[in-house]
């Protein structure tokens, strides 16, 4: 079972620049040792079961809270069972179907 989580974590109430906060919700993505990806603007997180994923969402979100009055979540999951390394799988299709109609 694939379960595949994008997520943004907002610390609100501190001032417009969240940079410095937001990598500290990254860096307990990264120390987690899920396949995880940083974009400008959600990180996405893969693992087999929805609760070792959610778990890491929580201390990120946790980890901006220790710093942040209040905090904002975004979620996406994608679970699907039969399927492994969603995280670059369906960017990989995507990136199949582009190369086809370019060829």
């Amino acid at each position: 079972m694939s379960v595949l989580v994008a997520f943004s974590v907002t610390p609100l109430g501190i001032g417009e620049g969240v940079g410095e906060i937001v990598a500290e919700a990254v860096r307990v993505v990264r120390a987690s040792g899920l396949p995880n990806k940083t974009g400008s603007m959600f990180t996405e997180i893969e693992g087999e079961t929805w609760d070792e994923v959610m778990a890491v969402v929580q201390r990120a979100v946790e980890a901006v809270a220790a710093r942040a009055p209040r905090v904002s979540t975004v979620i996406k999951v994608d679970q699907r069972a039969g399927t492994h390394d969603a995280i670059t799988r369906k960017v990989a299709s995507v990136e199949r179907y582009l190369s086809e109609r370019e060829a």
